[in-house]
């Protein structure tokens, strides 16, 4: 088990997804019949990072409860009503080595407070390096490698750069025939900030308080540094900004087609 922890920032409100964050938090929106937090630790795990530190804002008090009762929901288990006593019985989860820091970083936090409220944790723990991302997109990010290539640059932050995907259906053409449609699929060119950082410890330094967006002055002084470093991603990547990019992730996983699930 790799003892670097994972970052991941659970605490906004989503307000463009309001059809669903008005009664939870975006992280616990259902991707299939897990929440999307779990897909995304999933994909940590699967590297071997299973040491879990998550940024809660608004409602968080339902993720420390979904996590809280995990082993009771997914755990076959034996309850005597009298004394309330609980034994796990055999047939457990494939999540028991988990960690999991449930950190309360304020309701009205911006991105770079969120974490920068995370220092403290990180120095009783000795951290001096971590991983982190969004509590709303998926990936097929090989975690390892992109740690790999952190560690080979020796700067103090790494973006990962992801193709985005397209507002609309990308036609196939020869000769006016149309060889293929593909609905609104990723582009094949730009770049955009796909999360999934490794981020020294010293990076917190340069957030200020828990107004300041870490995509704002943090990243941008990196940058004017030399200090920030990008691992490019051309595989999967997909946020959940809208209804729509929701309904686009439970179609790709119901048809099993969710190549983010490479666990």
């Amino acid at each position: 088990m790799n003892n670097i922890p994972v970052a991941i920032l659970c605490g906004g409100k989503g307000t463009r997804l309001r059809e669903e964050t008005e009664f939870r938090p975006k992280p616990m929106i259902m991707v299939g019949d897990r929440p999307m937090i779990w897909h995304i630790m999933k994909t940590y795990a699967h590297y071997g990072f299973k040491d879990f530190m998550l940024c809660l804002g608004y409602k968080g008090e339902m993720i420390r409860e979904y996590f809280f009762n995990y082993d009771w929901n997914h755990s076959d288990v034996r309850l005597e009503l009298g004394s309330k006593q609980v034994t796990k019985l055999g047939g457990g989860h494939n999540e028991e080595d988990w960690s999991i820091s449930l950190i309360d970083t304020g309701q009205e936090s911006n991105t770079g407070g969120r974490l920068k409220r995370l220092g403290y944790y990180l120095d009783q723990i000795g951290a001096t390096t971590f991983l982190g991302t969004y509590g709303d997109g998926v990936a097929n990010v090989n975690i390892g490698k992109l740690l790999e290539f952190h560690r080979s640059h020796g700067k103090l932050a790494t973006v990962t750069a992801v193709h985005p995907p397209s507002r609309f259906g990308e036609l196939s053409i020869d000769q006016h025939s149309v060889q293929n449609f593909a609905e609104k699929p990723q582009t094949t060119t730009g770049w955009i900030n796909g999360g999934y950082f490794v981020l020294q410890r010293e990076v917190l330094d340069l957030i200020e308080d828990d107004s300041t967006s870490f995509e704002g002055k943090p990243l941008q002084t990196l940058s004017e540094r030399g200090e920030l470093q990008v691992h490019f991603h051309n595989g999967f990547w997909q946020c959940m900004d809208t209804y729509r990019e929701l309904e686009v992730l439970n179609r790709l996983y119901n048809s099993g087609q969710a190549a983010w699930q490479v666990w």
